[in-house]
């Protein structure tokens, strides 16, 4: 089954969501979910990628993340946090085999609004699931770090989140951020939304129209669908697999539309 293109478009944002093998709770284990931690940590600064939030559950992670303008520095970043997350689980459980369930899914978010709730849905991920009441619970994330919360090791880049939501300063994102995710637990908002995890972008119109454009005969296919107030450039019917399937590419130059 064919399965669609993740692209590179210099300087945007992108949600990340990669499934453990078969989906799998291979990062059941709080020890295996801070080695993917550290994994992406270490990645960071070796490739420069900017790190806007992350969310490391008990069978898939979600990220956040920005280029630094090298169309490298997102794949280069991936191939280490995977690869070695995988090899260490193996060699630990003497297991063999994928550690992942093929590549991730990469979808582009338009910055300010819709990156903030981007945001949210994110840190919302493991109350959804049921296994925390609130996000500060739940330690492989980066709730705590936005909320000022986390004093070592830190991981996200809040200046370049604080910029890319449209904000001036660290406390009007912590601010717009925990209020953001306060209503959405007040009023039991918690639905899974695939137009963050199975699309190409979601932004406004004019935001989608672009990267549709941008791809060029393979955005022509492509429906755009009105989601409430924002659009969703969707993914063709073959790239809405529920394990992100194998044939998707990784956002690599090749891939590269300007």
């Amino acid at each position: 089954m064919a399965r669609a293109n993740r692209h590179y478009i210099p300087g945007c944002i992108w949600h990340i969501t990669h499934r453990c093998h078969k989906k799998e709770f291979l990062l059941k284990f709080a020890r295996d979910r801070s080695r993917f931690v550290f994994w992406l940590g270490e990645a960071r600064k070796r490739f420069g990628m900017k790190l806007l939030n992350f969310t490391v559950t008990s069978n898939h992670v979600h990220l956040l993340v920005k280029d630094h303008g090298s169309a490298g520095s997102i794949p280069s970043a991936m191939q280490l946090i995977a690869g070695r997350t995988g090899q260490e689980y193996n060699q630990r459980k003497q297991r063999k085999g994928a550690f992942w369930e093929d590549r991730y899914h990469a979808t582009a978010i338009e910055s300010g609004e819709h990156l903030l709730r981007c945001l949210v849905y994110i840190d919302l991920n493991m109350v959804r699931a049921g296994v925390v009441s609130h996000p500060q619970e739940w330690v492989h994330g980066g709730y705590r770090e936005i909320q000022g919360q986390r004093r070592r090791n830190r991981l996200l880049d809040l200046d370049a989140l604080v910029d890319a939501a449209g904000l001036s300063t660290l406390q009007a994102l912590a601010d717009y951020h925990g209020s953001w995710v306060g209503e959405a637990l007040r009023t039991n908002a918690l639905q899974r939304d695939e137009a963050w995890t199975r699309s190409l972008a979601v932004g406004s119109e004019e935001f989608v129209l672009k990267t549709q454009r941008l791809l060029g005969v393979r955005g022509k296919s492509r429906a755009i669908i009105a989601n409430g107030d924002c659009c969703v450039l969707r993914e063709s019917e073959e790239g809405y697999g529920e394990d992100f399937p194998a044939q998707n590419q990784p956002i690599v130059e090749k891939n590269t539309y300007f």
